[in-house]
């Protein structure tokens, strides 16, 4: 089994790749791809994406955009004016409920919408996804990423995963039920 440093160590090869680039050897498919790790093993992998995002916007022209799915869902709410409220709603009413009422908020087809209105109609040579596991369930991994395909068209996106990615599912934590999702591709082995 290859080891998680030798993996991320493989990443940068990877994504400057013009078979990534340019999503040589797929077909038709979306360009999306997964690099699946254990949970544990979380903030290791945002300082190696730190690095890697310093390393290529120092030594290549890729323009690589960074979107943190918690992130975007708390913006989300606090533009709606609804932060405060979904806090007060939890405490009140239980976390049930507040997953409930903000369904239509942080509906997936919103998500993908708002994640792009982030570059401003000018899509970057690239997207990394992060910030899942604390997003989820507020944002389940596979609708959102049903949304994207429509609307990124040949960008390469990469989803960093706490979990697994088997190539046809994606097992979020490594022990929760596994949801299909067969469109994207493991990003190293």
């Amino acid at each position: 089994m290859t080891s998680l440093q030798s993996r991320l160590d493989r990443i940068r090869d990877r994504v400057t790749s013009d078979e990534f680039l340019h999503g040589r050897g797929l077909g038709n498919d979306v360009p999306f791809y997964a690099f699946d790790y254990p949970s544990a093993s979380e903030q290791h992998v945002n300082n190696h994406i730190e690095w890697l995002l310093d390393d290529l916007g120092r030594k290549t022209g890729l323009k690589v955009g960074v979107v943190n799915m918690f992130e975007l869902a708390v913006e989300q709410l606090k533009r709606r004016d609804l932060y405060t409220k979904a806090l007060a709603m939890e405490k009140a009413k239980g976390v049930a409920t507040l997953l409930g009422a903000l369904k239509g908020p942080l509906e997936p087809g919103k998500m993908a919408a708002a994640l792009l209105e982030k570059f401003g109609g000018t899509p970057p040579d690239m997207l990394f996804l992060t910030g899942v596991g604390p997003a989820y369930p507020l944002i389940r991994t596979h609708s959102l990423l049903n949304n994207l395909q429509p609307l990124l068209g040949a960008v390469p996106l990469v989803l960093f995963f706490p979990g697994r990615f088997s190539g046809q599912s994606l097992q979020l934590f490594g022990d929760m039920q596994e949801t299909p999702y067969y469109r994207a591709f493991r990003l190293v082995d």
